[in-house]
């Protein structure tokens, strides 16, 4: 049991975590919480998981639906987060620029002002995954002056770069600045 004093160290934030079907969203949410491999299904909805990360961070972690009629609900989970996470498939190449579409349009909700952002470009360790500075080029992040982003390749299958993406997750939760009036 942790005393009230070490209580008060400790940081609450709610993540949402977003990106189209099929990224390794709900994989990448098990493996942070130390699952081996897990097999999923889809994500009709959500899922919610908290999440102890190093630096005495107590996330709530929102993992939403990709699927392409889901995503008019996502402006319904943006309010009180504290990090965007959207996930990329790097090895998807065909649908990076279907990505990028979705990831501005989720850029561009108020809710979402002075909120930092990570990218993780999940499945890095496929072969003919796209090399992070040809994704870092395309995702065109500059155009969102003022944005606090990182990008990170990691791997959900062999978790790989998950640390890192931690690490990234408890810089941006300091970054986070507040809402423009």
């Amino acid at each position: 049991m942790g005393s009230v004093s070490s209580r008060s160290h400790t940081t609450e934030a709610q993540v949402v975590m977003m990106g189209l079907d099929s990224a390794g969203k709900t994989t990448l949410l098990y493996k942070l919480k130390g699952h081996q491999r897990v097999e999923t299904l889809p994500t009709v909805g959500f899922n919610v998981e908290p999440l102890e990360a190093p630096g005495q961070a107590c996330l709530t972690i929102w993992d939403v639906g990709g699927q392409s009629p889901l995503r008019a609900s996502w402006k319904d989970y943006l309010e009180g987060t504290a990090v965007l996470v959207f996930v990329l498939d790097s090895t998807d190449d065909a649908r990076l620029p279907e990505a990028v579409a979705e990831l501005t349009e989720v850029l561009e909700d108020p809710h979402l002002d002075g909120v930092p952002l990570l990218v993780l470009a999940n499945k890095q360790e496929a072969p003919h995954a796209l090399p992070l500075p040809e994704i870092r080029d395309r995702l065109g992040l500059q155009r969102f002056p003022g944005l606090c982003w990182e990008l990170r390749a990691c791997s959900a299958l062999t978790g790989e770069g998950l640390p890192e993406a931690l690490g990234s997750l408890r810089r941006l939760l300091s970054y986070r600045s507040p809402p423009s009036l």
